[in-house]
């Protein structure tokens, strides 16, 4: 079975400035934050479409017709004010409908949504990303926190399972895990189930949580797609498309 799945983030723009000596000159990188996602899902049962952060503002659907096109959506380093804030709103001053309560309203019909950590997932870094309090929270998984959420892990950590018979820890090669470097704290809601976590030592954070809203679900992954909370070598593992296919398939079995 084909699924459809629309990733909507994942894509930032660096502006640097480089001194030398009297002299100084800018220089601009767009960055592509999905492409180990988009290369590991390569000529799989998922048939992804990725919608740039940039893009979101205005292409993100503003009506049902657009996300009943999927089976999943994922949000992923992308914040809420992107949704919130289109040019119409935002440059001139015109009432949209809320693509919050649009996303909201379709799981709970059917739909199915992820939300994967990063720098302006969940609260994000400065408690930024904002998705607290937002109709998208009333169908995740998990509550976010009112703070800046994130755990950063330097020395590395690695998934301890919890719910270990779960479908989205099937098929993945014996062994450790390979280290993450950082999550989004979360609070899990009453009646969803923490599948795996952080070790004890380490916070004991949850790490993959699941759940129900309405006819559809709703899942989270609070550490990042790629690099930095992911290093190459958790990219590169054979485990990795794993993981999605996992957590894409759990959400769309009924």
């Amino acid at each position: 079975m084909t699924i459809k799945a629309l990733l909507v983030g994942e894509s930032w723009v660096t502006s640097e400035t480089h001194y030398k000596g009297f002299d100084q000159f800018g220089s601009v990188h767009f960055h592509l934050g999905a492409q180990p996602m988009v290369d590991a899902l390569e000529g799989s049962e998922v048939e992804l479409d990725w919608m740039t952060a940039h893009d979101a503002a205005e292409k993100f659907p503003f009506d049902r017709a657009g996300l009943d096109d999927y089976d999943v959506l994922i949000l992923s380093d992308i914040g809420s004010n992107t949704f919130l804030l289109p040019p119409d709103v935002w440059l001139r001053s015109k009432p949209v409908p809320n693509r919050l309560n649009l996303i909201r309203d379709w799981v709970a019909d059917g739909g199915n949504l992820l939300m994967v950590g990063g720098y302006f997932s969940f609260q994000g870094i400065d408690g930024r990303a904002r998705w607290r309090h937002t109709p998208v929270e009333d169908a995740l998984p998990v509550r976010c926190l009112p703070w800046d959420d994130r755990v950063e892990i330097p020395e590395g950590a690695h998934l301890e399972a919890v719910a270990k018979d779960h479908p989205v820890l099937s098929g993945f090669p014996g062994g450790e895990w390979p280290l993450l470097l950082g999550v989004n704290e979360v609070e899990p809601k009453e009646n969803s189930t923490v599948v795996a976590r952080l070790p004890a030592h380490q916070g004991g954070h949850p790490l993959i949580v699941t759940g129900n809203y309405g006819k559809g679900r709703s899942a989270v992954w609070t550490s990042d797609l790629g690099p930095h909370w992911l290093p190459p070598d958790f990219c590169e593992w054979s485990g990795y498309p794993v993981l999605w296919r996992n957590l894409f398939s759990w959400l769309t079995a009924r």
